[in-house]
């Protein structure tokens, strides 16, 4: 049984019915926690490219070939959402009712609990998947319902709206920032796609001490925003010379490769500028396949690693490392929640400079 939760009747779900169709408000009863649930008013929820992926129904991996979601255990309809932050109101008879009234940020990477890889803290790479906003009800509600306290992280002094995109964005770039560590005084580091993820990568490589940053990203605004956040060089990929101008603009020692877009060209541009030894790691998931001789990787000793958002004790470090920092404090654009798939909508169409949070009011 839950326990003061004095709201009854029925809440709204923004969701999909069909890939690539509309959004709908759809009405559900509100839910009962039990056990270790708890359910949230969601306060704030981002609206993150991977939304732009699932909504899609499909992975691009070359030639015209797709991964399809829903052969991966996507069940329509689909609520999107897994940037959130809530406000608990109501917890199972198994939980502490000391979090009522409190405000939270959602880990939605959520697996089954029972496998190894859950069992080594690791449940975003869980095979049989549970995340809030692809494979249950996420954000782009009224209401959320999460499967265990556990999940839920004190947002300390951040601003709640932006700390939203922390659970994702900020746990994505935080994750991948690790795999390249340690990074030298003299190393450069290369991030292609300056958008959300992008900045907030170079935020943090640049409060991390790490001042040699290069951006890469087609738009002018962009770049601009990029170098604002701390890179030292900014170039368009469109350029003809543009693995001449990075290798030269990293002093021939660029060690790492973060790429947010994930295509062919960014891949190739990525492990061509890497010195010997680099490290490419790849986020985005725009699509498109790897092609790089062998004994180039061999010989280089170049290390090529897919990095898959973050554990749930990494988010927990993002977290206090956001607060020492102001880490989350980049340009956002808040939108209604009744706006979810415009907002969809502008982001897949490359529009949105920023990030757009979406607010439940």
């Amino acid at each position: 049984m839950s326990k003061h939760f004095d709201a009854n009747g029925d809440y709204v779900r923004y969701e999909f019915s069909e890939f690539g169709g509309k959004f709908r408000p759809t009405n559900y009863e509100i839910p009962s926690p039990r056990g270790q649930e708890v359910l949230l008013k969601v306060d704030f929820c981002g609206v993150c490219h991977s939304d732009v992926h699932v909504h899609e129904g499909y992975y691009g991996l070359g030639q015209g070939r797709k991964l399809d979601l829903g052969e991966r255990g996507i069940k329509l309809p689909v609520t999107l959402g897994h940037e959130v932050v809530g406000t608990v109101v109501s917890v199972g008879d198994e939980v502490n009712n000391v979090l009522i009234g409190q405000q939270k940020l959602i880990y939605p990477w959520i697996g089954c609990g029972e496998c190894s890889v859950c069992q080594r803290g690791e449940e975003n790479l869980c095979t049989k998947p549970g995340s809030l906003g692809i494979f249950k009800p996420g954000g782009y509600s009224e209401y959320i319902l999460v499967p265990h306290h556990k999940y839920l992280e004190d947002l300390g002094k951040l601003n709640p709206a932006n700390a939203s995109l922390l659970a994702c964005s900020g746990l994505t770039t935080f994750s991948a920032i690790k795999k390249i560590q340690p990074i030298h005084s003299d190393e450069f580091v290369v991030v292609i796609g300056c958008g959300g993820l992008g900045q907030l990568a170079i935020k943090t490589l640049v409060l991390s001490g790490n001042k040699n940053v290069i951006a890469v990203d087609v738009s002018e605004e962009k770049r601009e925003i990029a170098k604002t956040s701390g890179a030292r060089f900014a170039f368009d990929p469109r350029d003809k010379k543009i693995a001449e101008q990075v290798t030269e603009a990293g002093s021939d020692n660029c060690i790492a490769v973060l790429d947010f877009v994930g295509n062919d060209e960014t891949m190739e541009l990525g492990l061509n500028v890497l010195r010997k030894g680099g490290k490419f790691v790849a986020v985005g998931l725009h699509g498109g396949e790897i092609r790089y001789p062998i004994p180039f990787l061999i010989t280089k000793a170049i290390s090529i690693i897919g990095s898959y958002t973050g554990t749930l004790t990494e988010m927990k470090e993002l977290v206090e490392f956001a607060n020492k920092h102001d880490l989350a404090n980049i340009p956002v654009e808040i939108r209604p929640l009744k706006d979810a798939y415009s907002a969809v909508e502008d982001l897949s169409a490359g529009k949105v400079p920023g990030r757009i949070i979406l607010k439940n009011d």
